[in-house]
């Protein structure tokens, strides 16, 4: 997922229709306009997707979320700013999961119904403010219908319309039934940010007591009646096939039912996981390891150093390049950083029943609209004859923004009788997956006076839009390989950005990845500006100041954050320091990263100071743990992750070998707001993007070295000389 910089305005004259439901309760529909992104310019714009508000007779407000919970909090910020705006007891809110629907629940920002590119907060916080403003503002033309009073002399508190003159007061739940009646003001006035009295507070998730008490149902927990397991295996070279099965020891394996052979997996399936998955191991499995069989990293690498030696597609060009190139020193360099897995805590799953004429899913999903239709797609069922339960997702980082499990699932469900769970074992799931693209950058930029006279950058890696969302690749340029690289926020009169798509071989799958485009691209331009601060003989800090005169905001974030870390203190030996500033995914973040190695290369990460300008803060628990998690996963993969491939087969399988940083191994982390009122910005992957060149430029600065690819070669650290 990706942001767009282009500007997008929202009116609030977007109001439909009100009803009584059920009970004499009260519902509002609410008309979101489509936000069209820029790379969808030729799309219609006609939609009228709704979110609903519901108030019951006893006041309880159940809110209808139309974005999927999956740690990052969006439950809870989602139903304050809507709490705010109707000024409902935040603890009368009920959330709900939104079935899939694409007109009704739209994400505003891609105009379809998708969790991701931390647009959650950015992309409903006009429309989940109106809906709470106008069913406010009709409890109380209801009120006031029911006083025979004039509405500007009413209030409301904490769920409650009040008169003072008259001394009556009514509860929404005594209205609801009237309101439902009245026409929906067409531009209901919001609330001044003065009179917020949720948003900017530290108030409890929602979703916090189930996760603590065990009610909470994830996609892995569904258990419809009946169900059973199964687990699969598919070929081990990356776009193998099946050959040949044979399953008789299999079939005498206890628990085991059935055994599914389709062309590209095995699966077997029995009444529970660990007679599904002794099964699987005692199968006899012949492969067709197709044209992969002796694919290796080093291929992929060096068809992506080949494919950057030549021009791509320009992204932005302003100035004289040449010109600037040839004023003053020099610098070159090459970056490159590697395929990831995503491993989730949550291993990926879904449970499907198909029935003759309906098929019913229960899963965890960022695209649920996707996951009902790949199942129509490869069932033949209409649409609306597929089912999906929509749960909360125990870990995305963009792996659940693909359905290709559901795809597989489903067609596994075909073979079954009745409701069947299929659970990727930690291994199936590292090394048959879709990866974060292989990504090589070549620089050029030239200092004069201890400026950046000119900055050229090429990005060569594959395109995921291309195939995600056609529309965002366009002339050559997908626009989230691109993000972070084209917002370059650092003054020069001369900038050049290129693209070159270069796709893996066919079963090398890419998609997104916690942080996205800003993931690489963050880390090789704050490590190559770091080069050249260093080069120009400056202070990395000063030296991005100097240069951000026109980024007041991230100039802020870079102050603090340096103010916070204790930049230029003195520091022992073989500890060091290192900065990096960002503006992507609409929030402004600085972090200044403090780090040892000793004379085994082994890491130790001290302290991280961040500094983050997100424009409204919402909820600020949230955001401080946002950017913790978003720091923690960014350093895990610098430190340790990478996906290599060898003979066709990934390497990796589970923890012992593509591991996750330990609790003893998390360093002190200081998260510091820059408040303001300017609308709010994205924060589910910043804190990603952001770490891995705080860290590489700290490692600089504690050993000299200059690593150019991640993850971190400790091997360099000890030898003095990057590779």
């Amino acid at each position: 997922m990706t942001r767009s910089s282009s500007t997008r305005t929202f009116t609030r004259r977007a109001m439909v229709k009100a009803t009584v439901v059920a009970g004499g309760g009260f519902m509002l529909g609410v008309s979101i306009p489509r936000l069209a992104p820029a790379f969808a310019a030729e799309t219609s714009a006609d939609f009228a997707p709704n979110a609903f508000i519901r108030v019951d007779p006893d006041s309880k407000v159940i809110f209808t979320i139309p974005q999927v919970e999956m740690g990052q909090g969006i439950y809870t910020a989602l139903a304050m700013i809507l709490a705010e705006e109707l000024d409902a007891p935040f603890d009368a809110l009920t959330a709900l999961a939104a079935p899939p629907d694409d007109k009704l629940y739209l994400n505003p920002v891609f105009g379809f119904q998708v969790t991701g590119g931390s647009t959650s907060v950015r992309a409903f916080w006009k429309p989940m403010r109106i809906a709470g403003a106008a069913a406010r503002a009709m409890l109380i033309e209801a009120a006031a219908a029911k006083w025979s009073v004039d509405p500007a002399t009413c209030r409301t508190d904490n769920g409650v319309v009040f008169h003072d003159a008259s001394a009556q007061k009514a509860a929404y739940g005594e209205l609801a039934q009237a309101a439902a009646g009245l026409t929906p003001p067409q531009d209901p006035p919001l609330k001044s940010p003065a009179n917020f009295k949720l948003i900017g507070k530290p108030l409890k998730r929602l979703d916090t007591p189930d996760k603590v008490n065990g009610k909470v149902v994830y996609g892995i927990d569904a258990r419809p009646p009946g169900v059973k397991i199964a687990t699969l295996a598919s070929c081990p070279v990356l776009g193998g096939k099946v050959a040949h099965v044979n399953d008789a020891a299999a079939q005498t394996v206890p628990g085991v039912r059935q055994i599914v052979v389709l062309d590209d997996l095995v699966a077997v399936v029995g009444d529970h996981m660990w007679a599904a998955k002794q099964g699987l191991a005692a199968l006899d499995i012949t492969w067709d390891e197709g044209p992969n069989a002796t694919l290796s990293t080093a291929d992929v690498l060096n068809g992506l150093v080949a494919a950057s030696e030549k021009a791509g597609a320009v992204a932005k060009s302003t100035g004289d390049m040449a010109g600037g190139l040839s004023e003053g020193t020099k610098l070159e360099a090459t970056y490159h950083v590697p395929f990831l897995a995503h491993a989730p805590m949550e291993p990926v799953n879904c449970t499907v029943h198909i029935r003759p004429d309906s098929c019913e899913i229960w899963v965890g999903n960022q695209v649920i609209t996707r996951a009902q239709g790949i199942a129509a797609e490869v069932t033949g069922l209409p649409l609306e004859k597929v089912i999906v339960h929509s749960h909360l997702i125990g870990g995305g980082f963009g792996r659940r923004l693909e359905v290709d499990y559901v795809d597989k699932a489903v067609r596994i469900a075909q073979k079954v009788d009745g409701p069947v769970k299929v659970i990727w074992t930690r291994e199936e799931d590292i090394q048959q997956a879709l990866y974060r693209p292989f990504y090589f950058d070549r620089f050029a930029a030239s200092l004069s006076n201890g400026g950046i006279t000119a900055w050229s950058h090429r990005i060569a890696g594959s395109s995921i839009m291309a195939r995600w969302l056609p529309p965002a690749f366009k002339d050559g340029l997908d626009i989230d390989a691109i993000d972070g690289a084209i917002d370059f926020p650092y003054d020069t009169p001369n900038i050049h950005v290129e693209y070159v798509r270069v796709e893996p071989p066919p079963g090398v799958g890419t998609c997104f990845w916690r942080s996205v485009g800003p993931g690489h691209n963050i880390f090789v331009i704050e490590s190559f500006v770091d080069e050249l601060a260093h080069a120009a003989g400056q202070d990395p800090v000063a030296f991005r100041r100097a240069h951000l005169a026109k980024e007041p905001r991230l100039l802020a974030c870079l102050d603090l954050a340096a103010e916070k870390g204790g930049w230029g203190s003195a520091l022992p030996a073989r500890i060091g320091r290192g900065v990096a500033c960002q503006s992507v995914f609409g929030s402004y973040v600085a972090a200044i990263v403090e780090a040892e190695v000793d004379t085994n290369g082994e890491i130790a990460i001290r302290r991280v100071t961040a500094a983050v300008d997100c424009g409204t803060v919402v909820n600020p628990d949230s955001v401080e743990a946002q950017i913790q998690g978003g720091l923690i996963f960014g350093l895990t993969a610098a430190l340790y992750n990478e996906i290599t491939i060898a003979n066709g087969r990934v390497q990796q399988s589970n923890f012992n070998n593509y591991r996750m940083m330990r609790i003893n191994e998390a360093p002190a982390i200081e998260v510091h707001l820059v408040r303001n009122g300017e609308e709010p910005g994205g924060l589910g992957e910043p804190g990603t993007s952001i770490a891995a060149p705080a860290l590489a430029n700290a490692l600089f600065a504690s050993t000299g070295v200059r690593l150019r690819s991640l993850p971190v070669d400790r091997r360099q650290l000890v030898s003095g000389k990057a590779a």
